[in-house]
């Protein structure tokens, strides 16, 4: 596994957008299923020790994947994602909301691009996230940024066990 694997994390607040770009030691095939499918996506999202549930997924345009993110507590933060856009191993997108356990969307959410590409074994993965909301990007940015950089660990450590099956 590479050390030297590129991790940038950015965020502007004039245009309530975040950026990420991370490479994994993994074939774009892996990345891809780890994040589209939600056996897969449950293993590594969440930041511990927290845990993530997948209550049910429809990856295609106009489907959805309705999840929680569960604290040790057992507090259940549900969410909702729509995809919007989908090039097969290589770019989705969707709009991700906050929602009750009843799938009841906040007013205002994120609209993620995600972009794979790999280079000698190496796959970056490009996101864009757009927040439709100043107030909701400030509201979850300290939690966001450091619960992103330990899902992206978490995703890192389940690509390398998953490489060696």
């Amino acid at each position: 596994m590479s050390n030297n694997l590129l991790f940038n994390f950015t965020v502007d607040k004039a245009t309530k957008m975040v950026y990420i770009t991370r490479e994994f030691d993994a074939s774009q095939d892996l990345v891809w299923d780890a994040f589209t499918k939600a056996e897969l996506i449950d293993q590594w999202i969440a930041p511990k020790p927290m845990t993530a549930k997948t209550k049910y997924q429809d990856f295609k345009v106009g489907g959805k994947r309705f999840y929680a993110m569960i604290g040790p507590d057992g507090q259940e933060h549900w969410a909702i994602q729509t995809y919007t856009s989908i090039t097969p191993k290589t770019n989705f997108k969707m709009h991700n909301a906050f929602a009750d356990k009843d799938e009841n969307p906040e007013p205002y959410g994120s609209e993620w691009d995600h972009t794979f590409s790999e280079q000698n074994g190496t796959t970056k993965v490009n996101i864009s996230i757009y927040n439709e909301s100043l107030e909701r990007l400030e509201r979850v940015l300290e939690g966001f940024t450091q619960g992103m950089k330990m899902s992206l660990a978490n995703l890192e450590n389940l690509l390398a066990a998953l490489s060696k099956k």
